[in-house]
């Protein structure tokens, strides 16, 4: 008998912060590691974190963490060590031969989640560009990982270093292949976007995980696939909507998260374009998640990056039905609090909205008659 179901893989998680940084920094950013790894099915199994001034050149922790982590692999059968940063192609070199087994550093993790989510030709063109600069620089790793795998040698020279070659020319066309195929795409979105011109954007923005796939849902009165996972959304998505007899297009962007892979902000700059071009956006905030300021920080970051960080902002604060009491507003711009699974503070959402949406809409439509908000 074959058996056909995908078994999940035992991993651990590493993680090295600087010597001022609080253990409690580092938990936090360990249980986000471990969120994004089980979103690839991956079962955790430990975890180790290690203050370093800065990560060890060779293998990124020390000498003795490295054989903790080697015994563990070992005595309990991992599959995979998760790194919450990225590493450069001679550290995950040396970690797979130290740990003989699969390495994922941060970057890796995040692509291979995308690969996974991307459902539209756009989305899955953009994570298999991203994938494949990021896979170039790395061929030596992945020829040894290859190696040990067919029963090689693991020498230098011959044969293998001819695939290498090989290899990188294949992965260099494949990535003007899929330049041209992204820009082709793109110019069609532009044209798309084009043709909305004359009605207010509003666009929805935030951290991975927020909810703004369940207000886009709440809002459009449409079926959007809203589900508690990291990146549950990677396509954008686009919807009218009408609030008292006044149209807009609502739009549903990726999460952002902290350290989100450059070669993939790059590919998905088309889809950012969404973000970009908005009159008005929608932040989307977990208020109950301890981190939510961290996050706010991250995704005003973003914008700055992508010039979309002068846009009107409504900051939502969601989840507040999971709060023992109201939170203090931070962050710049209007906001209000809201729960998104009770329907709490959704009326006052919509007036707020309505009322932002009006006065854009009063400078495309200068004789545009105001109307009253109930």
């Amino acid at each position: 008998m074959i058996e056909t179901s995908k078994k999940n893989e035992r991993g651990v998680l590493v993680s090295v912060g600087t010597k001022s940084e609080s253990d409690e920094r580092l938990n936090e950013m360990m249980d986000e590691l471990e969120f994004l790894s089980q979103t690839l099915q991956i079962e955790i199994i430990g975890k180790f974190t290690q203050k370093l001034e800065h990560p060890d050149s060779k293998t990124f922790v020390g000498k003795g963490k490295l054989e903790e982590i080697k015994t563990m692999c070992s005595v309990d059968k991992i599959d995979v060590v998760v790194f919450d940063d990225d590493l450069s192609p001679s550290q995950l070199r040396n970690l797979e031969r130290e740990l003989k087994v699969k390495i994922y550093d941060r970057s890796l993790l995040i692509l291979d989640i995308f690969l996974k989510r991307a459902k539209t030709a756009q989305a899955k063109t953009q994570v298999e560009l991203a994938r494949f600069q990021y896979l170039l620089p790395r061929l030596t790793r992945m020829w040894t990982h290859l190696e040990r795998q067919r029963g090689g040698t693991g020498t230098r020279g011959g044969a293998g270093e001819k695939e290498i070659e090989t290899d990188r020319r294949m992965i260099r066309d494949q990535i003007n292949v899929l330049k041209k195929k992204l820009e082709k795409i793109e110019k069609q979105s532009k044209t798309q976007r084009k043709s909305r011109t004359g009605i207010v954007r509003v666009a929805l923005v935030g951290y991975t995980n927020a909810g703004k796939s369940t207000l886009m849902k709440i809002l459009s009165k449409e079926k959007v696939y809203a589900k508690d996972e990291l990146f549950a959304t990677v396509d954008s998505t686009v919807r009218k909507v009408v609030l008292n007899n006044i149209p807009f297009l609502l739009s549903d962007t990726v999460g952002f998260i902290r350290k989100l892979p450059h070669d993939l902000i790059e590919s998905f700059k088309s889809t950012l374009a969404e973000v970009q071009e908005a009159d008005i956006l929608l932040h989307v905030i977990d208020a109950s998640n301890p981190s939510h300021e961290d996050h706010i920080r991250v995704v005003d970051e973003t914008l700055a990056e992508i010039g979309a960080g002068e846009i009107t902002t409504i900051n939502v604060y969601n989840k507040i039905d999971r709060l023992e009491e109201p939170i203090s507003k931070n962050g710049k711009g209007l906001s209000v609090q809201i729960s998104a699974k009770t329907g709490n503070g959704l009326e006052d959402l919509r007036k707020l909205l309505i009322s932002e949406v009006q006065k854009v809409h009063m400078k495309i439509y200068p004789h545009f008659m105001q109307q009253e908000i109930y």
